[in-house]
């Protein structure tokens, strides 16, 4: 058997590779999970805020028990990222200032507090201030404790207990947690306290911060708490797709952030980097590929569909063009010069334009000259007849004066189908002529504008 490590360019050991991405990805999970929530609430940076405020716990408890891993340095972190969720929000009550300002001033004291101190207590105690800042995921599977006869590292059990907090959390809450981080008013009113969800979420949030101290560093965990989240907000409006897509993307993030750490630093000549580093990395490209190619909200999309939507609306004022022409007595047709200097659109957009027409089989070509086929003759009496049934009705019902009603009739008959249509005439009475003495044509069933 192949193995996968094999295929990608490195020697992949399960014993160690192995549990490396694993331990990734329950840091990358828990963290996304509560993620989730401050980017609804938009307070990501109180993330950030937690992840470095707790260096003062850090400090104190290295002061007290002269070892970087043992349990009073879990707790006293945890205290201090606590009381740096209730400062924040008792600052922002009592002082009456914006959420990010009462941030900045908590976690930048008490991160300044804490570098302080680590910085005393280096030599005196075994300490890496590197360590804590950036994490040391490499080593992880070499601190083991024995479950049921058999090693299991200790970071690995530390971060699947949190992650099964954290996941029951969401699960038991859910409908408290969606409704308080849309509208926390509401929540109270409906029998919960939106501040306890609030408190609670945040008293996580420093818990799983701390348990990742040792993997991905205070630093580095800030990128799993809201990178994977606002890639997944990226692509969905709703929140439990959100949640999925949150931790697919974190747990890509984590397993393309360790393979891309033996891999990428090959391609330029050195042997590797540290996994931390590259599951940020990982988690960032992964949301610049949802921001620029997100179903709804990518930026890509957006201009692709802005595209198509003015080449659409082009052709349609190519045939319009060439109906009222056809009206006027003379030939529904027109030269290319012609069409472009009364649409006022460049030659590019034109030619897309009567390409996509011809595709449908609304115009022909005979050189420079464009004329109407049947199908296009289909087409463009009813986006008239759409153009001056609102016209009519602007000027009836809304109260336009005539001479102001064919600018917004223009922009709403590329968006009419057969049924609004129907409607409009109805409600008008179905009127013969527009506000300028024109007829508005009949109805004509066009099976383009079914489909």
């Amino acid at each position: 058997m192949i193995s996968p490590g094999v295929l990608i360019g490195f020697n992949w050991i399960w014993a160690l590779d192995g549990w490396i991405v694993a331990v990734a990805v329950l840091c990358a999970v828990a963290s996304a999970l509560l993620g989730n929530f401050l980017v609804l609430r938009r307070m990501s940076m109180l993330g950030d805020a937690i992840t470095h405020a707790v260096l003062p716990g850090l400090a104190v408890a290295f002061f007290i028990s002269h070892s970087r891993s043992s349990l009073p340095m879990f707790i006293g972190a945890v205290i201090v990222g606590i009381l740096t969720a209730f400062f924040t929000e008792w600052i922002r009550r009592v002082g009456r200032v914006d959420e990010g300002a009462s941030m900045g001033v908590v976690f930048t004291s008490l991160f300044a507090l804490g570098l302080v101190m680590i910085v005393q207590a280096a030599d005196k105690v075994d300490l890496d201030a590197g360590c804590v800042l950036y994490g040391a995921i490499e080593l992880t599977p070499l601190d083991t404790v024995f479950v049921l006869g058999r090693p299991l590292p200790r970071a690995f059990l530390t971060l699947g207990v949190v992650t099964v907090v954290n996941l029951l959390f969401v699960i038991l809450f859910y409908k408290e947690l969606k409704l308080s981080s849309f509208d926390p008013a509401l929540a109270t009113t409906t029998g919960f306290n939106a501040s306890l969800m609030h408190y609670l979420v945040m008293v996580l949030v420093a818990v799983t911060a701390v348990a990742s101290f040792e993997s991905v560093g205070s630093v580095l965990v800030v990128a799993m708490f809201i990178v994977p989240p606002s890639a997944a907000y990226m692509l969905t409006d709703r929140l439990h797709v959100m949640i999925g897509l949150s931790l697919v993307l974190a747990v890509l993030s984590a397993v393309l952030g360790h393979i891309g750490a033996l891999v990428v630093p090959a391609w330029f000549g050195y042997q590797s980097t540290t996994t931390a580093g590259m599951m940020a990395v990982a988690a960032g490209g992964l949301l610049m590929i949802a921001v620029l190619l997100g179903p709804r909200h990518g930026i890509l999309v957006k201009l692709v569909r802005r595209q198509l939507l003015s080449l659409r609306i082009l052709a349609d004022d190519v045939v319009a063009l060439l109906y009222r022409t056809g009206e006027k007595g003379e030939p529904a047709a027109a030269g290319l010069a012609e069409l472009q200097k009364t649409l006022f659109c460049n030659q590019w957009s034109l030619r897309g334009a009567l390409a996509w027409l011809q595709r449908r089989g609304a115009i022909e070509r005979v050189d420079d000259m464009v004329t109407l086929t049947e199908q296009g003759h289909l087409q463009a009496q009813n986006l008239v007849r759409s153009h001056r049934l609102w016209e009519r009705y602007l000027q009836d019902y809304v109260g336009v004066d005539p001479s102001r009603v064919h600018p917004p009739a223009e922009k709403l008959e590329h968006f009419t189908d057969p049924r609004l249509r129907e409607m409009l005439d109805s409600q008008i009475d179905a009127p013969q002529l527009d506000p300028h003495g024109q007829p508005i044509p009949s109805e004509l069933d066009d099976p383009t504008e079914r489909s």
